[in-house]
């Protein structure tokens, strides 16, 4: 197909019901041709005018660029001590939420993402490991309302490849395995693929358990309607046939922590006529009726989720689903990219999708690309979450400098922060992703991770300018 802009102008519903799109072309939203583009440093990467908060400036730390006027806290880094005793913090730090803690703080819940060669594991302590040969799981931080941390130790152990999850109405945190490795590959001794429930609150009382009804697949994300407890789910597979897009339906709706072993209903989503999301590419585009077809064995027994038979029409395939986020009266998932030489039906460097289930209307919002420059911000949407100011903030894991971007209810992206810390060789510069981007109750600090060097930042200022 023809090279297009990184950014194609984009049209679509937005956060809390209002208008999202993104326009204009990359090089008049990011950039500055007085330096060296995207890798340099020095460069001031900014918006275009009226846009976001402005500029990022570079930090003279060499941590996190932010615009004028925003600063930063680091609450945690990896391999520092965990002050309850337990180890040294974990690596690989990805989703996150954040929930109202005492005097005005805020009880932050983070996943750990290891995999067997993660630096640092997490640690095994009795009664919160699920499979002790396992490396993943998820640690809780109890900040002040100065960003001071007072507590922080972990949460579940025991788990793998923890990617993302998501917070839900009763104020747990619902904690992802991205992984179908079952007891006896890569030295597990349990079945994985799971999703798990987390008290970011009261230690002690989170069960190692898996939650089955909810599938045994490469789990990313998860979002809950809080109208009527209805869970949605991403499935993160780079590979044919790609992941779906699932709801559970929960026999005990709304009923609190633990309800969801009760078990429900676990459905993927079908679009008729269109077998793979990635063959649609004009932003704005809707789709008024979809369908949703029921898994036949959650579990995966036999044969992985993505690969059974769902029967005539079968379900809508999408590579890399990841992100899944609800807000207002509508989930927004992400597709970080997709690549005809890996199968998929269109190349895109990135989608972000609405579901209204009440209208049952599905729509794409946003578009990434394909463009001529992987270097340009804008590419591989991941972790998102919405702002208090009602547009998105979306976690960019690619290629080259890495951002966190926002989407404002006046159709423009801006970036709002980048990370500095350099992975990489001199020669051969490489950033890692951001994960985790959370508000607090309060509206007033974001909270994001780097995935690796694994830190945890509060980022604070004049939100309400935007």
């Amino acid at each position: 197909m023809a090279a297009v802009t990184r950014r194609q102008v984009l049209a679509g519903t937005g956060a809390l019901g209002a208008g999202i799109a993104v326009v204009g072309a990359v090089e008049h939203l990011f950039g500055d041709a007085r330096f060296g583009g995207r890798d340099d440093p020095r460069t001031v990467v900014g918006p275009a005018r009226g846009a976001g908060y402005g500029p990022l400036v570079p930090d003279p730390d060499g941590l996190l660029d932010l615009p004028r006027g925003f600063r930063y806290r680091v609450l945690s880094r990896e391999g520092e001590p965990l002050p309850s005793g337990e180890g040294p913090v974990p690596s690989r730090f990805d989703g996150m939420a954040a929930f109202p803690a005492r005097g005005r703080g805020v009880r932050l819940v983070r996943n750990h993402e290891n995999r067997p060669d993660a630096p640092h594991r997490v640690p095994v302590v009795h009664g919160l490991t699920y499979d002790p040969e396992a490396l993943g799981g998820c640690t809780v931080l109890d900040v002040d309302a100065d960003h001071r941390v007072r507590e922080e130790r972990v949460a579940v152990a025991g788990t793998a490849v923890n990617c993302a999850g998501g917070p839900t109405p009763w104020r747990s945190w619902l904690t992802c395995e991205e992984t179908e490795d079952k007891a006896g590959e890569n030295g597990y001794t349990e079945d994985h693929g799971f999703v798990f429930e987390v008290d970011p609150y009261q230690e002690g009382r989170t069960v190692p358990e898996p939650l089955t009804a909810l599938g045994r697949f490469q789990h990313e994300a998860v979002a809950v309607d809080p109208r009527d407890g209805t869970l949605y789910e991403t499935e993160d597979a780079f590979d044919e046939p790609f992941g779906l897009f699932y709801r559970f339906l929960p026999r005990k709706p709304r009923g609190g922590f633990g309800s969801l072993r009760a078990g429900g209903r676990l459905e993927a989503l079908r679009v008729p006529d269109v077998p793979d999301l990635s063959v649609v590419q004009e932003p704005g585009t809707v789709f008024d009726r979809v369908e949703w077809a029921e898994v036949p064995d959650p579990l995966a027994r036999e044969t992985p989720v993505r690969f059974q038979d769902f029967g005539p029409g079968g379900a809508t395939h999408a590579q890399k689903l990841e992100g899944c986020y609800w807000s207002g009266d509508r989930v927004h998932f992400t597709s970080s990219y997709a690549r005809t030489g890996e199968g998929a039906g269109a190349d895109h460097f990135g989608q972000v999708w609405s579901y209204e289930p009440r209208a049952g209307r599905l729509t794409l919002v946003i578009v990434f690309g394909p463009g001529t420059d992987v270097r340009t911000p804008g590419e591989s949407p991941d972790n998102i979450c919405t702002t208090p100011q009602g547009g998105l903030m979306i976690c960019e894991d690619g290629g080259g400098a890495q951002h966190v971007l926002g989407v404002t209810r006046r159709r423009t992206v801006y970036p709002m922060a980048r990370n500095r810390q350099n992975i990489g060789g001199g020669n051969d510069p490489a950033w890692g992703e951001f994960a985790g981007v959370a508000f607090a109750p309060d509206g007033r600090t974001m909270f994001v991770n780097v995935y690796e060097p694994g830190t945890t930042f509060a980022v604070t200022g004049p939100w309400d300018r935007d």
